[in-house]
């Protein structure tokens, strides 16, 4: 039973797990990410945690808590900054355990923890390695990274890997990237670490780079981010293209060949859909992504993660419902509402931590490691110390020509609106239903040093299921922390 409002992103917004794979077990999805800290200056720097909700009731997220430690992996480099453990995928062993598939920066190899229960405390178990005992890695393969897991209807398992970006700081250390596309390794399911698949390696045929070119999968070749999922007689492989911010799918009637391009699942700027034709145009700041597909109750949801901050490393997990008909998915768009199931209700506060377009006068930009100046840019980012709840996050520097949109809600017995702010200006607020529609309301607003309502009335009649957008005309500076509609 739904007792509260699913938004984006779904955990709290002082938490940051990215690179999600969420699994069902006994009625309760659990996402397993990486672990992103609030401003880190790398990426996976946190231990590993776990979140989960019940499948009826996907706005009420609980902390499972941290589930695995880095130091418990026996190869774990003695510096942590430049060697984070990323993206992990957790499996059901026919033993009744679970377990978790990872990668750890410095390593090269694919590790494995395992545990009792789905959010417990994991055990570190073993490498993925060949028949000799060699880890997978270890002969000199392409670079082993981000693993997906599969264990298939007919207990057979599988390992999918793969990193195709030539030029990243990742490979220093002389691996090298995967120019034929993403690995496949089949493993034992005896002991859930031995390569029975043979010495040779294995690839899906989800072409990059060079053999994309005059494919379909020219514009979206692989990049990253492996993950394998089946839905009725289909697996869909799911991956990061090599533009970084969108991810998309392979689909086929065998887990280890014949794929065919399927198309964008989602972007983390809204890129490809009507009015966002390419990354100058994103409707928020874009980076990497990494996500997966999920059937829950019928319907199907893709997980991905956003950006923010101004730099890629303070990621954030969302997700979205998505059309799915045929067995072909239809790119989703970014929303405040993503788990809902609808859109959210028209009265109530609501904290800016939920938008789900934020650009400035200049538009967006592709995130670095390194934080990008302020500008005319508002951004979102928070007060205080990693995983510190209170406050959590807002929007910073809500200034002149900017928008920060949020969908959707219903809107048809709304009548109010007031917005809290602190900062310098006198200037007015306008929120629109459209991007470039019409005004619905003008919010008069004036420096306050500290955090201070400002009250409006929308104009006009609303339907089910609008927009907002609210955007500053006049000079003016602020942070914007959150709205109330009534």
């Amino acid at each position: 039973m739904k007792t509260k409002q699913a938004f984006n992103p779904y955990m709290p917004s002082w938490e940051y797990v990215p690179d999600a794979e969420p699994h069902i077990v006994d009625g309760r999805v659990y996402v397993y990410g990486s672990h992103d800290l609030f401003d880190g200056i790398n990426f996976c720097l946190g231990d590993y945690v776990c979140w989960s909700a019940p499948v009826d009731d996907l706005g009420n997220w609980r902390y499972e808590g941290e589930i695995f430690k880095r130091e418990q992996d026996p190869a774990a480099p003695k510096v942590r900054v430049t060697n984070g453990l990323a993206a992990p995928d957790m499996v059901v062993g026919p033993d009744g355990r679970y377990y978790l598939y990872y990668f750890m920066g410095g390593t090269k190899m694919i590790s494995v923890a395992v545990c009792d229960q789905p959010a417990g405390k994991y055990e570190f178990y073993g490498y993925v390695r060949y028949r000799d005992g060699t880890p997978i890695g270890k002969r000199g393969e392409p670079f082993q990274f981000d693993p997906g897991c599969l264990m298939d209807n007919d207990g057979r398992l599988y390992l999918y890997t793969g990193f195709a970006f030539g030029g990243n700081p990742i490979l220093l250390d002389g691996s090298k990237p995967t120019v034929h596309g993403p690995m496949y390794f089949e493993l034992d399911p005896s002991d859930m670490l031995t390569v029975i698949s043979g010495d040779e390696l294995r690839y899906l045929g989800v072409l990059t780079g060079e053999e994309a070119k005059g494919t379909p999968y020219e514009e979206q070749s692989f990049g990253e981010a492996s993950s394998m999922r089946r839905f009725g007689d289909t697996y869909y492989f799911i991956y990061s293209s090599l533009n970084s911010h969108n991810l998309c799918y392979a689909y086929s009637d065998r887990p280890t060949e014949g794929f065919r391009y399927g198309g964008v699942l989602i972007s983390c700027g809204d890129i490809g859909l009507p009015g966002v034709p390419d990354v100058k145009h994103a409707r928020m700041c874009t980076g990497n992504t990494h996500g997966s597909l999920i059937e829950i109750n019928g319907r199907y949801y893709i997980f991905y993660h956003r950006h923010s901050n101004r730099k890629q490393s303070s990621r954030q997990a969302c997700a979205e419902e998505i059309r799915f008909e045929d067995g072909k998915f239809y790119q989703a768009e970014m929303t405040s509402c993503g788990l809902n199931g609808g859109p959210l209700e028209g009265k109530g506060t609501y904290s800016t931590a939920i938008a789900c377009n934020v650009y400035g006068r200049n538009g967006t930009r592709f995130l670095s490691m390194i934080k990008h100046r302020k500008g005319m840019d508002p951004f979102l980012t928070q007060k205080g110390r990693d995983r510190m709840e209170d406050p959590g996050q807002y929007i910073s520097n809500f200034c002149t020509d900017c928008t920060v949109g949020f969908k959707y809600f219903d809107l048809r017995e709304t009548k109010k609106i007031s917005v809290a702010l602190q900062g310098y200006g006198e200037c007015t607020v306008v929120v629109r239903t459209k991007e470039d529609g019409e005004i619905v309301c003008r919010i008069p607003v004036v420096t306050c040093k500290e955090e201070r309502t400002f009250k409006g009335e929308l104009k006009g009649s609303f339907g089910e299921k609008e927009a907002l957008y609210f955007s500053v005309e006049g000079k003016g500076t602020f942070d914007f922390n959150s709205f109330t509609l009534s």
